[in-house]
């Protein structure tokens, strides 16, 4: 069983190791040196943002990683969205689609929102490709936007709105989360 729970103090040491972890950070912009002490700043900063949710994504009790809605906007209804797995143990069988098939339900049944969006570097195509196959379309390419490892990324931007995903989420089968 997969589930969402909302992030606690107590996660911040896992998520201090995933976030440092070469296998993760290559997919994201930053490759940070984090601290406890950074992590708990972060922690109540995420806290008290009304425009963003952070939860561990767990399966079978086992906690794997980070889902989270950011620059959460309640007057456009809309919101962007990132997960990753952090115990690389758990990649590739088949948690991605489960993920993004509930975060849909999540933000256009629960939260009521017209539109969810996502970024990510150009190289990272396997993550471009399973966004695709849930229905997202690429809006956008951000040229040459983010500086890593000594040169310049684009980042394609996907998104999907809530009319798009009613008409083809019936095509999609997968077991839904417990999201607390």
């Amino acid at each position: 069983m997969i589930s969402f729970e909302r992030i606690t103090i107590q996660d911040l040491p896992q998520i201090m190791e995933w976030r440092m972890k070469e296998e993760v950070t290559k997919y994201m912009y930053t490759d940070p040196k984090l601290t406890l002490e950074k992590q708990l700043d972060w922690f109540k900063k995420i806290t008290n943002d009304k425009k963003c949710r952070y939860w561990t994504l767990n399966k079978d009790g086992d906690k794997i990683g980070i889902v989270n809605l950011n620059h959460i906007d309640f007057f456009n209804k809309r919101c962007s969205w990132e997960y990753y797995i952090g115990d690389l143990n758990f990649r590739g069988i088949g948690i991605a689609p489960i993920v993004e098939y509930n975060v849909y339900e999540y933000v256009f049944e629960h939260i009521k929102f017209n539109k969810v969006w996502c970024d990510l570097m150009e190289f990272n195509k396997h993550a471009i490709n399973i966004h695709k196959k849930m229905g997202s379309e690429v809006e956008g390419i951000f040229k040459q936007h983010i500086y890593k490892n000594g040169r310049f990324h684009d980042v394609v931007v996907l998104g999907i709105t809530k009319e798009k995903w009613d008409k083809i989420k019936d095509n999609y089968s997968f077991e839904k989360v417990v999201i607390s």
